[in-house]
């Protein structure tokens, strides 16, 4: 399984609006400067975001983008779904009850049930807010 660029920049995109909240709605301008991410790009990212309820659009001169919810409602793992789909470590897992027509003779599918389960409870574990407040790493990895 591997997180594209959108639920990456979706993640530091929901950050950036919960740390500059107070200042009114947000642009994607502002949001560009200051994570490096083409505005271009963020359109994208914001149409899924925005249709998934997590944030909403501010139209007018003085317009932007708002969360929807304080930062401690939201989970990485709603984020990164509203982008990136389920997040399934294998395709058969992406619908409930599994149909695939291997399911009874599979010895692997628990072990791909136990992997999934363990990936949403991690990122579903983390709140917007626990992102927010995170300690910056130093020198790197």
């Amino acid at each position: 399984m591997l997180i594209t660029t959108k639920g990456r920049y979706a993640l530091r995109f929901m950050i950036d609006l919960a740390e500059n909240e107070t200042e009114g709605p947000v642009t994607l301008k502002d949001v560009s400067m200051r994570q490096g991410i083409s505005v271009k790009y963020l359109e994208h990212v914001v149409t899924q975001l925005n249709r998934a309820g997590l944030i909403r659009s501010v139209r007018g001169n003085q317009g932007g983008y708002l969360l929807t919810k304080v930062p401690e409602q939201y989970t990485a793992g709603e984020i990164l779904t509203a982008v990136e789909g389920r997040m399934c470590p294998v395709s058969c897992l992406e619908q409930s009850p599994n149909l695939c027509e291997r399911y009874d003779q599979c010895r692997t599918v628990r072990f791909w049930e136990g992997l999934d389960k363990t990936v949403n409870d991690y990122v579903n574990s983390y709140t917007l807010a626990d992102l927010l407040n995170a300690e910056l790493p130093v020198n790197g990895p």
